[in-house]
């Protein structure tokens, strides 16, 4: 299969869509394998082996795109590396299972994003505003992401298959697992955002990314009270003193440079399931 392992506005598309398509396609694990016994096949300075870029007719830099996560299917095998040492896991049904170990299936796109407005070819390996390798595990199928659109186009790339993680991805990787399937429906919105948010069938989601973990926090912090302003009406220090009882920070990762923090406001509390209208 065709991959490729940076992100670029320079490269042509795989494929040229309409809002409210959905792109379908594998992706190899973050070492470029299909199986467990193939080598490592990754490109000299390669990042992640990433599908795309995707075209979306009418995206315009400024506006945002809307990645709607329909389905994430992993093959059956998967590797934890620590210290350089590979841990496997095989897959058990809805269950990961490494020796006496199992946890639970929640596989996810690690990498989600859109080029730079830079020439050249740039780093899969730290999140952006406009988003790229977040490694959030609540990114799962039925999970709605919003990212900032950088380029005419969008040129959405993704790939990074995880089978499950926790919050901060401590040896710097999850269950790394190439994917039979991953399934995207792409649409367009007009919203400003600060950073990315998200959408669970639980929570809002508002991301923060930073070299700086407090920084990141910051950012995230501030990406939740724009949505809490806009979704509840409510004054930006009203949106202070409630997110400061019922936002929950957690540490996204803390293993890909820009470091990662995701803001968490149960959905409950809030009157809609998108913040703005997606469009045509």
């Amino acid at each position: 299969m065709t991959a490729r392992g940076y992100f670029s506005r320079e490269y042509e598309p795989v494929a040229s869509i309409e809002p409210g398509d959905s792109v379908v396609f594998p992706c190899l694990n973050a070492r470029w394998q299909w199986n467990a016994d193939d080598e490592e096949a990754r490109p000299e300075g390669a990042g992640h082996a990433l599908f795309g870029p995707v075209e979306i007719h009418g995206a315009r830099a400024g506006g945002t795109l809307v990645v709607h996560i329909e389905e994430v299917v992993p093959r059956p095998w998967g590797v934890t590396f620590a210290h350089g040492d590979p841990f496997m896991w095989a897959l058990d049904g809805s269950t990961w299972r490494m020796g006496a170990h199992e946890v639970a299936a929640a596989p996810f796109l690690g990498v989600i994003g859109m080029p730079p407005d830079e020439p050249g070819e740039h780093s899969t390996g730290p999140p952006r505003r406009w988003g790229g390798n977040i490694d959030c595990k609540l990114l799962v199928a039925g999970t709605t992401l919003y990212l900032p659109i950088p380029v005419d186009g969008a040129l959405l790339m993704a790939g990074d298959g995880h089978g499950a993680q926790g919050d901060g991805e401590v040896s710097g990787t999850a269950i790394e697992c190439p994917l039979e399937r991953a399934r995207l429906r792409l649409e367009l919105a007009d919203l400003e955002l600060r950073s990315p948010v998200a959408r669970t069938a639980d929570n809002w989601l508002a991301f923060g990314f930073d070299e700086d973990l407090d920084l990141a926090a910051e950012q995230a912090t501030a990406t939740m009270l724009d949505l809490m302003e806009r979704e509840l009406q409510i004054a930006r220090r009203e949106a202070l003193a409630l997110a400061s009882v019922a936002v929950d920070l957690h540490v996204t990762q803390i293993v890909n440079g820009a470091k990662g923090v995701h803001a968490i406001l149960p959905a409950w509390r809030t009157s809609s399931s998108s913040p703005t209208s997606a469009r045509g």
